[in-house]
């Protein structure tokens, strides 16, 4: 890889990169075409990261489909993509054994912005992407690269480590939330884990949400208890045995803290569910754009 990108270097070519961990769906192929249009051509990484999964959690059944990602990326007619699909080994080359890959290391945190929301229930997990980002963006070296809004604590994460550790890229881009053109929900690799009646009752999350914005918009309406109220009655209207949440919260676009009434700089509104063993995550922003 980093003899191909000196070559595109030397050649003057605008390079854009899609960080992935694959199972692609049209959500990844969105940001890939968005990526293409200010670029020669897209790198695309496709590696299921271990150290972002917490030893409970679903690294060894997360989705990998190698096979079929390279053949989505061939589809794409004008577009230029190079895959790197790196193993564990060459992304953490002093690892001597899975099992301590959460102990032993090197690691990139970014504090004050990890520690909430996704962070207060994954406690490993921004350590994990906040590394494996690190090491794609200096090994890659991309003129930009491109992540998808649904994890936007991750492109908030992703911005400030960019800034902090002086890498390029300079410009980290955020592309919307892709969803299902019917029903709205947030297109995730891990939807696949949802049964046909969990699928049916997903998408209450983005309609509570979807509400809860548009109260915000056209009523004024700030107070951040009035605005989750709107997700919790969406649930309960499906039946609320069907939702367990992690959490629903308004919080500070600049730091991710808590904020009781929206202010004039806007503020995230997020949620974490699981349905059965399936772990969802969904957003919308409001008063500002990322």
């Amino acid at each position: 890889m980093r003899a191909y990108r000196l070559e595109q270097i030397r050649a003057g070519l605008v390079v854009g990169f899609v960080p992935t961990m694959g199972a692609l769906h049209s959500g990844h192929i969105k940001l890939v075409k968005e990526a293409a249009k200010t670029s020669s051509v897209v790198i695309v990484s496709v590696f299921v990261n271990p150290t972002q999964f917490a030893p409970n959690e679903d690294f060894d059944q997360y989705p990998r489909t190698l096979e079929n990602d390279l053949r989505a990326l061939e589809k794409l007619d004008g577009i230029s993509t190079v895959v790197f699909a790196p193993t564990v080994r060459e992304m953490y080359p002093s690892l001597e054994n899975l099992r301590d890959i959460l102990i032993k290391g090197t690691f990139v945190s970014v504090d004050g912005l990890s520690e909430q929301l996704e962070g207060s229930i994954r406690t490993t997990f921004f350590r994990g992407v906040a590394t494996v980002v690190t090491k794609l963006l200096v090994l890659i070296r991309p003129d930009f690269a491109v992540f998808g809004q649904k994890d936007i604590q991750q492109c908030i994460v992703v911005r400030r480590l960019a800034l902090d550790l002086l890498l390029e890229p300079g410009t980290i881009r955020v592309s919307r939330t892709e969803r299902d053109p019917i029903d709205g929900l947030a297109l995730s690799s891990r939807n696949v884990y949802l049964t046909p009646e969990q699928r049916k009752h997903a998408p209450a999350v983005y309609r509570g949400l979807k509400r809860a914005k548009e109260l915000f918009s056209n009523d004024g309406i700030v107070d951040s208890k009035q605005l989750i109220d709107c997700v919790l009655m969406e649930a309960e209207k499906e039946g609320n045995e069907h939702f367990e949440f992690d959490y629903i919260k308004i919080s500070s676009s600049a730091d991710l803290s808590d904020v009781q009434k929206v202010g004039p700089e806007g503020a995230i509104m997020s949620c974490a569910w699981k349905m059965g063993t399936t772990r969802l995550i969904d957003n919308v922003l409001l008063g500002f754009s990322i």
